[in-house]
């Protein structure tokens, strides 16, 4: 009937040494091991925004450590109520760095995820500011804590 079952019945030799189901296999075992690998990522502190400067700015921020990298990132109930040119950086002790600003804040409301620079080092920032260039003041803070 076949013109080559040899190869035919090479080839599904092949694959069952492989570990591919064949016809008459179940169902895959659970002990079987993932097929696609996820980033592994690790919650390195977490903090709540308390409004500042008669702001109201709440909702939480993680610092997450992945593979390679830091991110800051907002939960899906962070607020601000809104104020000229904020911006995201850090600080510590009370005391906004300038020169730690991550950017604009991206939006007033929601989950918003910044990557943090290469030489980030999470000791020497404690605090996430949201600030306002304009005038110079804090609008929201969260003091991190592991």
């Amino acid at each position: 009937m076949f013109r080559y079952p040899a190869i035919f019945a090479a080839a599904a030799l092949a694959l069952a040494a492989c570990g591919a189901p064949s016809s008459t296999d179940a169902a895959p075992s659970s002990s079987a091991p993932a097929a696609v690998a996820q980033s592994v990522e690790q919650a390195i502190a977490t903090g709540t925004f308390v409004g500042e400067s008669d702001h109201v700015t709440t909702g939480a921020v993680r610092l997450i450590g992945t593979e390679g990298n830091y991110q800051l990132v907002f939960a899906a109930d962070f607020s601000l109520d809104g104020a000229p040119d904020p911006v995201v950086g850090f600080g510590i002790n009370g005391k906004y760095n300038a020169a730690s600003k991550l950017g604009d804040l991206q939006k007033k409301t929601g989950a918003q995820t910044y990557t943090l620079p290469a030489d980030f080092d999470p000791a020497a920032n404690t605090e996430v500011y949201v600030w306002c260039d304009k005038f110079s003041v804090p609008l929201g803070v969260a003091v991190l804590s592991n």
